[in-house]
């Protein structure tokens, strides 16, 4: 059994910067996947970002690319989420994730463990 809690979210005008975070509670921190997801009011949820149990493999959606950085700390048992050059259409609410596999990370239906989200809001 996994715990994910998240923390870091907040207002932020657009151009800032946020960094959120993701605690792990559980054994077996690095044999997971952990991905980053966000739903915005309205619409589905959608991948954001994405690294691997050793962290050696990473994705991220297009969108991102560029702007946002995923990293692990492995002593820590936490991922984080640094979000810069925010836009307004980043305001969601942001999910951590973890599942095994490092297979088809964008989709959300095969995930085994889940944060309960945090706001980000982007103002213009």
């Amino acid at each position: 059994q996994v715990r994910l809690v998240e923390s870091g979210g907040g207002l932020v005008q657009a151009g800032g910067s946020l960094r959120l975070s993701c605690a792990a509670s559980g054994q077996s921190f690095s044999s997971y996947t952990m991905s980053w997801f966000r739903q915005a009011p309205g619409k589905e949820r959608e991948f954001v970002a994405a690294k691997s149990g050793s962290g050696g493999s990473t994705n991220y959606a297009d969108s991102v690319k560029g702007r946002f950085t995923i990293s692990r700390d492995f002593a820590k048992n936490t991922v984080y989420l640094q979000m810069n050059s925010l836009k307004p259409e980043d305001t969601a609410v942001y999910y951590c994730a973890a599942k095994f596999l490092y297979f088809r990370v964008e989709a959300d239906t095969n995930y085994d463990y889940w944060g309960q989200g945090t706001q980000v809001t982007v103002s213009s």
